[in-house]
């Protein structure tokens, strides 16, 4: 029993030797969340019309807004890069890191004093468009996962962070699907009772368990969390270095709750088919572009402190064609099969035909963006190994302006619906990583763009044959083959449409030899890898 349990946490505790392998596991844990993600939507369309889903998603607004400049603004750009600096200074590492990790929450505490007091104020100011009654149990919702959300939320994502330096993934990414799950139980369990409070209870507890499962990588980090605040070397850093990126986010934030509002002002249910359309467009970019983001940094930050500039600018291009192969047909299977994936996903029983001919619409503009939003989360990662989270701020103003401006044009001047807030985003996140790009090729005094254009073109070409073979099939399937009324129905089309284009896809990519279609190879051995160490426990124990 005890090799059995030695063995076990070998495999959990496992540092990853190479991105691919960092990335993989990253993103097979985050399709499973990503997974458990989409049956607590489909389990709230189930239980909430989309009117009242728009008090449930309006609600996390604030909180998300707290979060994200407390924690996307520092650990993604800073936290990580100066706990692999310091990791080899025990003494300056414990001090950095405990004052760091203090001097955030002892913000979060202030935030969350404040906010608690004027939510009343705010409310009507961002929701305009919605009811006194409505933007009231949008405040009380808003102030539980303030105070029960937040700070379980904020300290996990802190040994996120340690887990992450450490090159140990395998906890960090366990923690959201059980933070999902226990809101789907909640859900299914409570909603009756509780109504809106049984999915909020929910994701109290899930916060909760999501710090909770992480603790363990406390114990078997080189990192002694101390209660204290010192002016250190390594604070003076974080500073310097979170401050740009922290502007990024709040502009970032800015520019999502003026989503909210002018949804709020385009009739009751908009936010919930903004937001449902957004987050599943989200799921591929989450599962390439933020895993191998987030996997990319620690070996980027290395790399940039030993000086090896040409295995650095190497790295960039492969990394973006690689990330092109993969999203661009997701981007385009996104599109031409965007109706059946909102019945699959949301088409829960009180989710009516309006809402998902809105959301598959929706969607299919900001599915445009996949290709581009999955490379700006690798590009940021670039700047930030490299010490420089100005530019990425600066971009990210000048896209977010773009933005606001096409989103205010669309709405009160043309008096578009939905959709055309998913082609501003759209439009600016494509600017936002092209300038990216271009300043990071002059920064590195030069990348391969012939190479990467040219393979890109490729890319381009097969996906749309592979597009116009898949999209006529799946015509002639619809009603010929299957009854689209029942939803497994509705999944079997989708699986035999996505097959089919997939296949035809990366066979016309090995035809017309995309030097990519091999990174498939090293996925399927890097998983087979991982596979053999957990087989491995279990023989042992036998």
């Amino acid at each position: 029993m005890e090799k059995f349990f030695a063995k076990t946490k070998n495999v959990i505790f496992s540092k990853q030797g190479s991105i691919v392998s960092s990335a993989l596991l990253l993103s097979v844990m985050i399709i499973t969340s990503r997974f458990f993600g989409f049956i607590r939507y489909r389990t709230l369309a189930g239980f909430f019309t989309k009117e009242e889903l728009d008090i449930f998603f309006a609600s996390f607004r604030i909180p998300d807004l707290v979060f994200e400049i407390l924690i996307t603004g520092a650990l993604t750009s800073t936290f990580i890069p100066i706990f692999i600096r310091y990791q080899n200074n025990k003494k300056e590492l414990n001090e950095s890191i405990s004052t760091i990790i203090n001097s955030i929450f002892l913000s979060l505490t202030v935030f969350i004093i404040v906010l608690c007091i004027f939510l009343d104020f705010l409310m009507p100011l961002i929701a305009p468009g919605y009811s006194h009654v409505k933007n009231e149990q949008i405040v009380y919702y808003s102030r539980l996962l303030l105070l029960g959300q937040l700070p379980f939320l904020v300290l996990g994502n802190f040994l996120t962070g340690i887990g992450q330096a450490n090159k140990t993934f395998l906890l960090t990414a366990l923690a959201p699907i059980f933070y999902n799950l226990t809101i789907i139980v909640a859900t299914i369990f409570f909603a009756q009772q509780l109504f809106l409070l049984a999915p909020i209870s929910g994701v109290i507890a899930g916060a909760f368990i999501f710090l909770l499962i992480q603790l363990p990588l406390l114990a078997h980090s080189n990192f002694n969390y101390q209660f204290i605040i010192k002016r250190t070397k390594g604070l003076l850093e974080f500073f310097r270095m979170m401050i740009p990126r922290a502007f990024t986010v709040i502009v970032a934030q800015i520019d999502a709750t003026i989503d909210l509002t002018l949804t709020t002002l385009l009739g009751a249910g908009s936010y919930t088919v903004f937001y449902l359309a957004q987050h599943l467009q989200l799921f591929p970019v989450s599962v390439v572009g933020v895993a191998f983001g987030q996997a990319s940094l620690p070996y980027l930050s290395e790399m940039h402190a030993q000086g090896k500039k040409e295995e650095f600018k190497k790295i960039v291009t492969q990394s973006i064609l690689n990330l092109f192969f993969l999203t661009i047909p997701v981007m385009s299977f996104f599109v031409f099969a965007r109706t059946p994936l909102v019945r699959m996903f949301f088409g829960g029983q009180k989710f009516d035909w309006e809402a998902t001919v809105q959301t598959a619409i929706t969607l299919s503009y900001f599915s445009l963006s996949i290709p581009f939003h999955t490379i700006y989360y690798f590009l940021t990662r670039c700047f930030y190994a490299l010490l420089d989270s100005r530019t990425p701020f600066y971009i990210s103003v000048v896209s977010i302006i773009l933005n606001t401006v096409l989103s205010l044009s669309f709405v009160f001047i043309f008096h578009l619906p939905v959709w055309a807030l998913a082609i501003s985003f759209s439009v600016s996140m494509i600017l936002n990583s092209s300038i990216l790009y271009l300043i990071l090729t002059k920064k590195l005094k030069g990348l391969d763009n012939q190479f990467l254009f040219v393979e890109s073109g490729k890319m381009l070409f097969v996906t749309a044959i592979s597009s116009i073979v898949s999209y006529f099939s799946m015509k002639l399937m619809d009603g010929l083959i299957f009854d689209l009324s029942r939803t497994i129905n509705v999944f079997f089309l989708l699986i035999i449409t996505g097959g089919l284009f997939f296949l035809l896809y990366f066979f016309l990519s090995w035809i017309l030899d995309i030097k990519e279609i091999y990174i498939l190879s090293k996925l399927l051995l890097k998983a087979k890898e991982y596979q053999k160490k957990v087989i491995e426990i279990y023989t042992n124990y036998e």
